[in-house]
């Protein structure tokens, strides 16, 4: 209900002009979704929602989220220009990092949220990624190895 709602928000704010809270919860209350004044602040809260000043003078409602085309583009940098070298042993992937880099990068690729990833842990220059098995482990390490 909450993802409906969320993605039909996004929806609303791209087709029209919304400058208030209530006119959005009109939209919303038309199409049919029940939602109060305090449902729609959370909302505006959690979509990370902030109003700009459009072109007419007036402002709206955008949404500033990050694309996932950005997310990918910030982690493929960071990647690339943080790891030393990439190694795999059993289901283990060791990742080499300039020093004092490890924590950053493991951040990043525990945001990525790979399926085969068990777990990660990251020392000052050193990561260590547990997968599920060991072939797991090898096309994982093939993968990343591609970022660097």
């Amino acid at each position: 209900m909450k993802t409906g709602r969320h993605a039909r928000i996004l929806d609303i704010i791209a087709e029209h002009p919304i400058e208030t809270q209530d006119e959005l919860l009109t939209r919303l209350r038309e199409e049919g979704f029940k939602a109060t004044q305090a449902t729609i602040s959370r909302d505006i809260k959690d979509l990370r929602l902030v109003k700009t000043l459009g072109s007419d003078g007036k402002y709206r409602y955008v949404s500033a989220a990050r694309s996932s085309t950005d997310i990918r583009t910030n982690f493929s940098n960071l990647f690339s220009t943080s790891v030393d070298s990439i190694d795999v042993a059993q289901n283990l992937v060791v990742i080499k990092t300039l020093s004092g880099m490890a924590q950053a990068v493991c951040a990043a690729l525990d945001s990525a949220d790979y399926p085969s990833v068990v777990g990660t842990i990251a020392g000052d220059d050193t990561i260590f990624i547990a997968c599920r098995t060991a072939d797991l482990a090898v096309s994982l390490t093939e993968e990343l190895k591609k970022l660097i």
